[in-house]
C-alpha cells in the first residue's frame, strides 16, 4: 500500500511539474486530472475566453463593432485580474466556476474596482455570454448564472430643454477653445451623433437625399448600424464654419475634434457660463437630440432610425422622459389654475 501511495505521489509531483512547465494553473482539480490522464478535456475560463473573443474578431465589422470586441477584451482582463486577486492564480478551470464565483465577481467590481451596478452588470453579462458559449460546447456541464441576476437598472437620461439649448448658442464666448467646443456639441444636438461618429465624419458623408436636401449618411461606429440625418440649418452653419480650419484640413474630417476627455471638461466651464445646472456631457447631446424631435412631433420609428437603434425599444426611454416631461408641466398648470380660479 505505502509503495502504491509513493507512485501516485510521484505522479502528483510530476503533474505539479508539467503543469508549472506550461504556465498553468495549478490547483486539486488540475492535478487530478493531470494524474487521471484528463488533463485535454479541461479547459479554463481564460482559455476560453480568448476563444470567444477570436471568433468575434473575425465578425468584425460585419456583425460586431470594433468597440464591442474591445469591451470583450476590457472584461477578460478584469476577470483575470480578479482571479489573481482572489485565488492567486493565473487561471481557473471551468469547473471551478458557480454561483459564488459570480457573485464575488460582483462584489469586486463593485468594492474593490469601484464600478457602479450598471457598469458591474455590464461586465457580468460579458462574461455570462463567454459562460454560455462553454455550455454549447459541452464544455461545461452546468450553467453558474443559472440563478444570477444580470438586469440592468434604469438610467435616468438627463438632456437639455429647448430654452437650455438656446441658452448655450446665444452664449458669447470669447475664447477660442470654448467657443468650438459649443459648435461640436450643439451640432451633435441637431444631428444626434455621438463623439466618436462626429469625430469620423467627413466629405464623403455628406450627400443628397431623396428631398434634394443635404443628409448625413453614416454607419455608427458603436453598433455599424446605419444612422443618416437631414442636416438642420444650425447644423450645416456650423459644418461651413469650419470648412477651412486649419485641424479639419489636417485630418480631412468636417469638424476639429479633440479628445472626448477635453470636451468633457470643457463642456462643464461652458455650463457654469450658461447657468446651467446639469452635468453637460458630449453624449448629452445626443439625448437632448432625441427628446428634442419627439417634443416637435416627429415619430418615434423616425427617431430610431436617425439614432441608429435597432430596436425601437432602446428609443422609447426617450419617449417616456418626454412624457414624464408633458405631465410634470401639465400638472403645474393645473395647480397654477387652481389657483387662479380660487
Amino acid at each position: 500500500l505505502n509503495e502504491y501511495l509513493d507512485v501516485i505521489r510521484n505522479k502528483v509531483y510530476r503533474a505539479q511539474r508539467e503543469l508549472l512547465e506550461e504556465n498553468k494553473t495549478v490547483n486539486a482539480p488540475a492535478l487530478r486530472n493531470r494524474v487521471q490522464g484528463k488533463a485535454n478535456e479541461q479547459k479554463s475560463l481564460l482559455e476560453v475566453f480568448e476563444y470567444h473573443n477570436t471568433l468575434m474578431a473575425d465578425k468584425v465589422p460585419s456583425e460586431y463593432s470594433p468597440l464591442t470586441l474591445v469591451r470583450f477584451k476590457t472584461t477578460k482582463e478584469h476577470v483575470k485580474a480578479y482571479i489573481k486577486y482572489k485565488y492567486k492564480s493565473d487561471d481557473l478551470y471551468l469547473t471551478q466556476l458557480n454561483h459564488r464565483f459570480i457573485s464575488e465577481l460582483d462584489h469586486y467590481f463593485r468594492k474593490v474596482r469601484g464600478c457602479n451596478h450598471n457598469t458591474s452588470i455590464k461586465y457580468i453579462k460579458n462574461l455570462k455570454k463567454v459562460v454560455n458559449l462553454a455550455v454549447k460546447n459541452d464544455w461545461l456541464r452546468k450553467d453558474p448564472f443559472d440563478k444570477f441576476s444580470v438586469k440592468v437598472k434604469p438610467v435616468h437620461r438627463d438632456f437639455l430643454s429647448e430654452e437650455e439649448l438656446n441658452q448655450i448658442e446665444e452664449l458669447e464666448l470669447k475664447i477660442d477653445r470654448l467657443d468650438m467646443v459649443r459648435d461640436l456639441f450643439v451640432f451633435s444636438c441637431y444631428t444626434g451623433y455621438a463623439y466618436v461618429d462626429v469625430a469620423k465624419l467627413t466629405k464623403r458623408n455628406i450627400k443628397k437625399g431623396v428631398d434634394g436636401d443635404l443628409w448625413v449618411y453614416l454607419n455608427r461606429e458603436k453598433t455599424s448600424g446605419k444612422s443618416n440625418v437631414p442636416l438642420l440649418p444650425k447644423a450645416i452653419e456650423i459644418l461651413e464654419k469650419y470648412e477651412d480650419h486649419p485641424i479639419t484640413e489636417e485630418k480631412g474630417t468636417l469638424l476639429p475634434v479633440s479628445s472626448n476627455q477635453k470636451l468633457n471638461a470643457y463642456l462643464k466651464e461652458i455650463a457654469d457660463l450658461a447657468g446651467i445646472d446639469k452635468h453637460l456631457t458630449f453624449h448629452l447631446a445626443r439625448h437632448t437630440f432625441a427628446t428634442l424631435m419627439l417634443t416637435k412631433g416627429v415619430s418615434i420609428e423616425t427617431v430610431a432610425e436617425m439614432l441608429g437603434h435597432k430596436d425601437v425599444r432602446t428609443t422609447q426611454i426617450y419617449a417616456k422622459v418626454v412624457e414624464k416631461k408633458v405631465s410634470e408641466e401639465m400638472t403645474a398648470l393645473k395647480k397654477r389654475l387652481s389657483i387662479k380660479a380660487s
